[in-house]
């Protein structure tokens, strides 16, 4: 049910309950927002749909917005890496390089012909090279 005494919308859905935390309430997708017959726009977070009386308007601002994200990205993040560090951690082998073997920084030798390109266009000390 949308909007409140006065000028209501109501319908029966039909949705999924998933079993994650979330920052949002709700999420809403399509074939809601059709059978509300309801229009979002992201660009002024507004969302109209007709009532009984008039037209509902809900709305909220950017602040909460970016609020309700960055809780939403910080959850995510955090879900994901207790599940993938783990995996990760049991996945990967250990690699001892040889200390008797020297290294050089001027090892990597270009098979193909390359062209050296600046990165900085204020300094010439910054480049890259690419296959030409």
């Amino acid at each position: 049910m949308f909007g409140n005494r006065t000028n209501f919308r109501s319908e029966v859905l039909t949705f999924k309950v998933v079993d994650f935390l979330g920052s949002y309430h709700t999420i809403l997708e399509r074939p809601c927002y059709a059978k509300f017959m309801a229009i979002p726009n992201y660009t002024y977070l507004k969302q109209k749909m007709l009532g009984s009386n008039d037209i509902i308007t809900m709305s909220s601002t950017f602040s909460h917005a970016f609020m309700c994200d960055h809780e939403h990205y910080e959850l995510a993040t955090t879900v994901i890496n207790m599940i993938e560090l783990p995996r990760l951690g049991e996945s990967s082998i250990l690699v001892v390089p040889d200390c008797n073997k020297p290294t050089s920084l001027t090892a990597f030798h270009p098979h193909e012909e390359t062209k050296v390109v600046g990165v900085d266009p204020t300094s010439w000390d910054k480049t890259v090279q690419i296959r030409t």
